[in-house]
């Protein structure tokens, strides 16, 4: 029998030595947040987990426990019928639930006297995310950023995927928060990650990046979406060096309506959140706008938006929260093709 224990500070730079990562808890726990790479293999799932949780409340912790035993234990039966049986004898698994207890205990203690060579972590999830916390601190500081700056339509997640396409080291805030940064920048059908999980693939990104080499990242405010950037990226962000990418207003806006196609295929969706806009425009403009997209005239909005609302924000936003973006170096693609992009990609990592 083999279970060692390892402290959720050593985890995180050890993830790589573990052959699998088993997540203990619920469905729903794991689907907030989990260590990266994780499995689910819950020794009680979400239902199961409100029944023990409802008899150990209105019965008694004993009662509770016993049900929970019962339960627990055909789950971790189907796990190692399912997932163990043909795993070798140097399979080293590392197992957490929500503070290391008894649900990651139980599952970890069985597969020990079967032989495998278990590791728990130390205080569960929790105790994982409080590392990833202060981990993801010292990340930041320690990565050389080049921020991608240019105003709204000007290609700046079209650049930061070409250059990831040709190896370089991109983070992508806005595919990570599942969001692209704006009134009109919520993706039907797709909700934005906790918090949590949000911080996580952060921290799972830039563990990966080579500190001797540029992190290229766009220049994101505190926020995308309803999800805040750590502060500690929003600072390092901030003092790195830029670039100002910029295109003609018709490209952006034509780059605009190709990426926001949606918008176009759904225009009361469109009009919808046009109207979000009208404490800060004025209703007479918004209705105007509203009544452009209803005629299908989505061109002359976008360039309004463009002029009228976004530009202006996001240059004052620039000069007054990016300290070298005054000195930035300029880059502009052909047009706004994706192969333009490419085209730039390469232009930069050639130096």
């Amino acid at each position: 029998m083999s279970l060692n224990t390892l402290a959720a500070t050593d985890v995180i730079v050890r993830l790589h030595e573990f052959d699998t990562v088993i997540d203990a808890r619920s469905e729903d726990e794991y689907a907030l947040d989990h260590v990266p790479g994780a499995v689910n293999w819950p020794t009680l799932n979400n239902a199961e987990r409100i029944e023990i949780g409802t008899l150990y409340k209105r019965v008694n912790p004993f009662e509770a426990r016993k049900r929970g035993a019962a339960i627990a234990a055909r789950n971790i039966a189907a796990h190692i019928e399912r997932a163990v049986l043909d795993k070798p004898k140097d399979w080293k698994p590392l197992c957490y639930c929500w503070r290391g207890g008894q649900r990651s205990g139980a599952l970890s203690l069985i597969l020990s006297q079967i032989g495998f060579r278990v590791t728990l972590v130390e205080g569960g999830y929790k105790a994982f995310r409080a590392a990833v916390v202060q981990d993801l601190a010292g990340l930041a500081a320690s990565l050389q950023f080049q921020v991608v700056c240019g105003p709204t339509g000007s290609g700046k997640t079209r650049l930061l995927q070409a250059l990831a396409t040709l190896g370089a080291q991109v983070l992508d805030l806005e595919a990570l928060a599942r969001h692209r940064s704006s009134v009109l920048g919520a993706m039907p059908g797709l909700e934005q990650p906790c918090q949590k999980h949000f911080d996580t693939l952060i921290w799972d990104g830039l563990r990966r990046m080579d500190p001797a080499k540029p992190v290229f990242i766009e220049s994101e405010s505190k926020k995308v979406g309803d999800l805040s950037v750590p502060a500690a990226l929003v600072e390092a962000m901030r003092t790195s060096a830029c670039l100002k990418l910029a295109l003609p207003d018709d490209e952006r806006v034509a780059l605009l309506l190709e990426d926001y196609d949606y918008l176009v295929r759904d225009v009361d969706y469109f009009c919808d959140r046009l109207g979000v806009l009208t404490a800060l425009k004025g209703r007479a403009i918004v209705q105007r706008w509203q009544e452009l997209a209803r005629a299908g005239q989505f061109a002359p909005v976008v360039q309004d938006l463009l002029v009228n609302h976004y530009d202006p924000a996001y240059f004052e936003s620039m000069q007054r929260n990016f300290v070298q973006f005054e000195n930035a170096k300029s880059i502009a693609p052909t047009d706004h093709s994706i192969k333009a992009m490419a085209e730039l990609a390469q232009q930069l990592l050639n130096g």
